[in-house]
């Protein structure tokens, strides 16, 4: 039962209508995909390999998954921005918490509608694994250089695809590859309807799209399953709230800053209603869709946090031209590292060797000599907000007296 009443959206109470509620029944209780499922059999791969075949033990999507967790920029997650930079705080979110959240949201839509709750896992666990350090504005700042210097445009659901399938090359389905590319959460639609995609040359050219393009083609994309539509929706409803309760946390805003009036409450009022909004209006449909209340009122919310977390002087101190700077700045060294050959240095130590070593015994290779610079891209991606840090400060004495340290007993004692 819902306890807490938003004032802006009255008619969303968290629960499902008894006819929604008896076909939810009827799908769990028969304990089967629904028929508009991605069934473990139709997962399609580059490589038809035997050792990723789909078993009893190991389906399909299980695989990918697995896969996905044991790559080693699964485990830099925890060391990326979600929101928050430079804060002395283990309360606040990193990313790699972030994308576990979307997969708890996703699979509880996914498991009402009878959708495939592997491959949702697959989808949510990968979608951000391309993010570079502190953030969306780490991304700018990539994408910045990187479009200076190559015309081409840099955004973290294209680049997590690209270290999905290229850079670690773990012959993911093209299904778990599709969805990735699809998340992008900046753009929220009532209603999500299928692609129809079936092929991975068609989906190879919609990648190149995105780098050539930018957004004008990552604002078209469409999840070819309905899976990759539920984590998708899944990626606002995880985040809108828990960055509120993370805002809260950090002192940016309080509990009054909300108009809704909820404060930090608004994140358990908002999984609840709108992830029984969405599988009210989605149940037995071929698509995934809101409500207008529920869908105008995760556009204000979303709207509301820009405006009162992601836009605020508190934020954005953290970041400015100096920091953006150092990205260009370590952007051209990497190069001329790669430039010269040094395989002392670190984009060798720490990435090009350890990715062929990786990639060596599934018969593949790192091709860094082709691309300098998406090598670079892949590098400073790949980074944690600590190494980032670490890696400047090393290289430009001026770093050491930019970034903020803010330690876990400034103004208490110890």
């Amino acid at each position: 039962m819902q306890t807490n009443t938003n004032k802006m959206a009255p008619g969303l109470r968290g629960e499902l209508s008894p006819q929604a509620s008896e076909r939810v029944q009827e799908i769990l209780s028969k304990g089967e995909l629904s028929p508009f499922a991605c069934k473990n059999a139709s997962a399609i791969r580059r490589d038809p390999a035997e050792r990723d075949r789909d078993t009893l033990l190991r389906p399909a999507f299980v695989r990918d998954a697995e896969k996905i967790v044991h790559m080693p920029a699964y485990n830099r997650l925890d060391g990326k921005t979600q929101v928050f930079s430079f804060r002395a705080n283990d309360d606040l979110s990193r990313r790699g918490l972030h994308v576990q959240l979307v997969a708890r949201v996703a699979r509880d839509i996914g498991r009402a509608l009878g959708l495939n709750l592997d491959l949702i896992e697959a989808i949510a666990l990968g979608h951000d694994i391309g993010h570079t350090p502190f953030g969306h504005t780490g991304e700018r700042y990539l994408n910045d250089v990187f479009h200076a210097r190559t015309g081409r445009w840099f955004f973290h659901n294209v680049q997590s695809v690209r270290v999905l399938d290229v850079t670690y090359g773990r012959n993911l389905a093209l299904q778990t590859l599709d969805g990735v590319i699809c998340h992008n959460g900046e753009f929220e639609q009532q209603v999500f309807e299928t692609s129809g995609l079936k092929d991975f040359d068609t989906f190879d050219r919609v990648v190149r799209g995105c780098w050539e393009s930018g957004d004008d083609a990552i604002g078209h994309l469409r999840p070819m399953t309905l899976e990759g539509c539920v984590v998708r929706i899944s990626d606002i409803i995880a985040y809108v709230g828990k960055d509120r309760q993370d805002a809260i946390r950090s002192g940016i805003c309080t509990e009054e800053s909300f108009d809704d009036g909820l404060g930090g409450a608004y994140n358990a009022w908002a999984l609840s209603a709108f992830i029984a909004d969405v599988v009210e209006h989605s149940v037995g449909k071929s698509c995934i869709q809101m409500s207008e209340e529920g869908f105008l009122e995760l556009k204000r919310a979303k709207r509301e946090n820009y405006e009162k977390i992601y836009g605020s002087a508190e934020v954005n101190s953290d970041f400015g031209k100096q920091v953006g700077d150092m990205f260009a700045r370590l952007y051209d060294h990497e190069l001329k590292a790669l430039a010269a050959g040094d395989e002392g240095a670190a984009v060798f130590q720490h990435h090009v060797l350890p990715l062929e070593r990786h990639l060596a015994p599934y018969g593949r290779a790192y091709d860094w000599e082709a691309n300098p610079d998406m090598c670079v891209v892949d590098y400073i991606s790949s980074m944690t907000d600590e190494y980032f840090i670490a890696a400047c400060e090393s290289l430009f004495p001026d770093a050491r007296d930019l970034f903020p340290h803010r330690g876990y007993f400034d103004g208490v004692r110890a």
